[in-house]
């Protein structure tokens, strides 16, 4: 990389101001990405097109050019739409992966009687593997990729086993923001199987991630991720012992980098652009 070439900041999020809030994270992450834009680094933010969102209201898109791509789950596609909207009062894109089977459903992760969906299992591995199929199609190779809620889990698995030989995440370090419980039930018994996108990841390699629990998904995400943030809501002792400052990892706390007007946190990420 030459020493001029603009530095790539990918952040994947379940919730982003002001398209759909679940906890105060969707509004920092807001404040995040612009002071990121400002900085004179390449943003671009990638998330599920949940059904709940107003697309009139934010001025969604389909971007047509990035057309034709179909995401495989055990051997079933399922054809990826992808819309953009303009971030209000910033200058940055953020793209919605959208699919009529798993985002089309005017909910979230619950029906109307408070029951988890059986299939948010599958909705997680498409929304993955639809972000970095995506990016592959930008042609643009992200410095750092900063993955927000468990929806995202997946992502550094994928990026250091079936996605490590790609060319457009070559150099790219991954950050995952631990947040405490997002979901108290397990995900669907087939999680496994259809996670492991026809068994080009081992299954030693889910071994963290397979009893599909909250705890699971973060450890998983954890113990493949470059840096580690712990949200400050973090409390399960199981997940602060297994996710552990080593040689390979570092380990900040949500207080240490959030405070200051998220200063430290892009701190961070140009410290991780220039590695």
């Amino acid at each position: 990389m030459s020493a001029d070439t603009k530095k790539r900041v990918l952040i994947v999020a379940n919730e982003l101001s002001p398209y759909i809030e679940f906890t105060d994270f969707a509004q920092i992450l807001n404040k995040l990405a612009i002071k990121t834009f400002d900085a004179g680094l390449e943003v671009r933010v990638i998330m599920p097109r949940f059904g709940m969102i107003n697309e009139r209201r934010h001025r969604l898109h389909e971007v047509v050019r990035l057309s034709g791509i179909n995401v495989i789950i055990d051997k079933d596609d399922y054809p990826l739409i992808i819309k953009v909207a303009s971030l209000p009062n910033a200058r940055l894109q953020v793209y919605f992966m959208d699919n009529e089977d798993y985002f089309k459903r005017k909910a979230v992760f619950r029906d109307d009687q408070d029951n988890f969906f059986d299939d948010n299992a599958e909705r997680m591995i498409f929304f993955c593997k639809s972000a970095l199929e995506t990016v592959k199609k930008f042609g643009w190779p992200p410095h750092v990729i900063h993955c927000h809620g468990w929806m995202t889990s997946l992502l550094p698995l994928y990026l250091k086993t079936a996605y490590k030989k790609e060319p457009v995440f070559g150099y790219s370090k991954v950050i995952y923001t631990a947040q405490g419980d997002q979901f108290k039930e397990k995900l669907n018994p087939n999680f496994v199987k259809k996670a492991l996108i026809n068994n080009e990841i081992k299954e030693k390699d889910f071994e963290s991630f397979k009893e599909g629990t909250n705890a699971a998904l973060t450890i998983g995400a954890g113990k493949y991720a470059d840096v580690v943030v712990f949200g400050d809501n973090l409390s399960d002792k199981k997940v602060v012992d297994d996710i552990k400052p080593s040689r390979y990892k570092k380990v900040l706390k949500y207080d240490e980098l959030w405070k200051d007007d998220v200063t430290q946190l892009l701190d961070l990420y140009k410290t991780l652009t220039e590695s």
